[in-house]
């Protein structure tokens, strides 16, 4: 499967090809990701824009809250949340789920795939940000066991700070955390051609991975 991104494909087992097509963030109405937040002992999946806020998640497909081992974790979807009983860090938890958007023109189905933590090193969703070391600051993405070296990863904080990082040589991209609270790392990518899911042919289809961590006062 080839996709077209913002990201170029390094891979010694496959040659994918991802060209520039992601997703802003900034001023562009369809760019909404799913994310992840502590509150107290439950972790919240959100769906929207951090700075603008959580949106409502109707319509989202079969969201699975589950730990790097696979164990499932309990969740209880609400108008704007889906409450997730988490054990505490350093466990890294994942969020995975589907929505079929733009109804009214061409449908796009977009597959979210949300972390919280970055304890862990060994990516388990299909498109997914990982620290280089546990809890580290330099990170890489990788698609399907795949190293991906971004050609940008969009940040967002707590604190209304927004960035754009931009890959080292080597792929990778690092982000400083100056100030205490919630950073969340964005991308988005693109599907090449169409797919078939339940019998049903689409021809946009677009993957966006988050992780999101804490950083404690």
């Amino acid at each position: 499967m080839t996709f077209l991104s913002s990201f170029r494909l390094c891979s010694l087992t496959r040659s994918l090809s991802l060209a520039a097509a992601l997703v802003s963030l900034a001023g562009a109405s369809q760019a909404q990701y799913l994310w992840l937040q502590r509150e107290g002992p439950v972790v919240e999946a959100r769906m929207g824009d951090l700075a603008k806020g959580g949106q409502p998640l109707a319509g989202l497909l079969a969201p699975r809250a589950f730990l790097a081992d696979g164990k499932d974790l309990p969740l209880a979807a609400e108008a704007e949340r889906l409450a997730i009983s988490a054990p505490a860090a350093p466990a890294d938890l994942r969020v995975v789920t589907s929505r079929v958007d733009g109804a009214s023109g061409t449908p796009v189905l977009n597959y979210y795939q949300a972390k919280f933590g970055r304890a862990e090193t060994k990516a388990v969703n299909d498109l997914e940000l990982v620290p280089t070391e546990p809890n580290g600051n330099t990170f890489k993405l990788v698609w399907k066991g795949n190293t991906v070296a971004a050609s940008q990863v969009n940040v967002d904080t707590s604190e209304g700070w927004r960035r754009v990082l931009k890959p080292s040589k080597d792929g990778t991209v690092t982000l400083g955390t100056p100030f205490p609270g919630l950073y969340l790392l964005e991308v988005t990518a693109r599907v090449n051609g169409a797919v078939t899911v339940d019998g049903k042919k689409y021809e946009d289809v677009r993957h966006t991975a988050t992780l999101s961590f804490e950083v404690a006062r």
